[in-house]
Parts: structure tokens; C-alpha cells; sequence
């Protein structure tokens, strides 16, 4: 019995120094932002989202000097960007222009959120409203941050937008003047000619635009727009084809 006594007073002595050294271990583990960011993005590569999302909450609640809770939100809305949930990635890209508006990351973010809109874009068909949101926060890149180091791409990505919402209006055009609705395509071709001055397709807007006019029976506007593409555009097919309108 002694025994067994002596046996029993051993077993939870050691389990009493098994508890507190597993508590000691514990307090002696330090948060370490660092650590984390690298967890994170392991996790990130291996697309476990969620988990890296945990650790990427945990730096932004617990780093007291606020150094690696910018990046850690950054990361968040990249990892949305990767699992193929971009209005998520806007809203946390959003959310981190609200958190730290004067980051060095600040550009960024605000870049991320119109190229987020930017690969969307379908076409001209289904894309020009994209196209316009992303036009959108690219312009207000610019405006907020003007010394941003993106000077070299973004007027690319900025034209390739303006050409998009241009290309949708001229297919609206287009159908109105295809039923014979001149008035409504006049509406959308003159549009272009004072919003996107620079559209690709600029002298096929200008030649549908003398063609509309010119079913309308108003001859004047229609040699106006005519000689306009001549003067611009003398190389164009649509230069050529505006000679068999033979306006009176």
C-alpha cells in the first residue's frame, strides 16, 4: 500500500513539472512579427488562405509599434488577390488606404486597387464598365499620390482604359445607327469626339458621325465631319469611304 501510495505522489509530481514547464515554455515564446510574416507567406504559397489570414490579424493586433501591421494588411489583400477574390482584395486594399493613408505602401495599395479592377476587363462589350472603375482609381492614383513610382506604366494602363469605355460607346453607336436611330448614335459618337479625343477608332466615330448627320438630311454638319476626318485622318479607309457619301 505504501507502495502504491509512494508510486501515485510521484506520477503527479512529474506531471505537476511537465505543467509548469510547458507554461514556462510558453511565456518564454516571444511574438515575433517577422516570424509571422514569413509563416504567413508559407502558408500563402501554399494556398492555406485562412491560416496565413490568422497569423496576418494576429501581427496587426499584437505589433504595438504598428512597423509590420501596414505590411500585414498589404498581405492580407494579396492573399484574396491569389485565392481569386479580387472585390475582397479592393476591400481590404481600401481598408488599408483608411488605416495608414501616409504608409510608403499607400501608392501601392491605391495602384493595386485599379489594376484588381484592371484584370478584370473583358473586352469592349462587356468590359467598358470595369474599364471605367479602373480608370477611376488609376486617375485618383494620381491625383492623391502624384510622386508615385508608376510613371512609366500607368498612362499605358490609363489609355488602354479610355480605349475600352471609347470602344463600348462606338458599339452602342453603332446599333443605334444600324436601326436608323441617328439622333441616339449622334449622342454616343459625339461623346467620344469630346471625351476621348485620343480613341483608337477615331476616324470610323468621325465617319459615322457624317453618315448620321447625312441621314438626318443635315448636310452641313455631315462636310464638317467629313473634311475633320480628312484633315486628321487622310490615310484612313474610312477617309476614302466618306467620298461615297457624296454630300450635295
Amino acid at each position: 500500500m505504501k507502495t502504491l501510495i509512494k508510486l501515485f505522489v510521484l506520477i503527479v509530481i512529474f506531471s505537476l513539472l511537465l505543467s509548469c514547464g510547458g507554461k514556462e515554455a510558453i511565456k518564454k515564446e516571444e511574438f515575433d512579427p517577422v516570424v509571422y510574416l514569413k509563416k504567413a507567406d508559407e502558408l500563402i504559397s501554399k494556398k492555406e488562405y485562412e491560416e496565413a489570414r490568422k497569423l496576418l490579424l494576429e501581427i496587426k493586433n499584437r505589433e504595438s509599434a504598428k512597423e509590420y501591421a501596414p505590411l500585414a494588411q498589404l498581405k492580407i489583400a494579396e492573399s484574396y488577390l491569389k485565392e481569386d477574390e479580387p472585390e475582397l482584395a479592393i476591400t481590404e486594399y481600401r481598408r488599408f488606404l483608411e488605416l495608414y493613408p501616409e504608409s510608403t505602401y499607400a501608392p501601392y495599395a491605391q495602384y493595386s486597387i485599379g489594376m484588381a479592377y484592371f484584370r478584370q476587363i473583358e473586352g469592349a462589350e462587356r468590359g467598358a464598365g470595369t474599364a471605367q472603375k479602373a480608370l477611376n482609381e488609376f486617375l485618383k492614383l494620381e491625383k492623391m499620390y502624384p510622386r508615385h513610382p508608376y510613371g512609366e506604366i500607368l498612362p499605358l494602363r490609363i489609355q488602354k482604359c479610355r480605349n475600352i469605355i471609347a470602344e463600348g460607346e462606338l458599339l452602342i453607336g453603332k446599333f443605334y445607327h444600324t436601326k436608323g436611330s441617328y439622333k441616339a448614335a449622334i449622342g454616343r459618337f459625339e461623346g467620344i469626339l469630346k471625351n476621348y479625343p485620343d480613341f483608337k477608332n477615331l476616324d470610323e466615330t468621325l465617319y459615322l458621325l457624317a453618315d448620321s448627320y447625312k441621314n438626318l438630311n443635315m448636310t452641313d454638319m455631315a462636310k464638317q465631319y467629313i473634311q475633320l476626318l480628312k484633315e486628321k485622318f487622310p490615310d484612313s479607309h474610312f477617309a476614302k469611304k466618306a467620298e461615297g457619301l457624296k454630300i450635295q
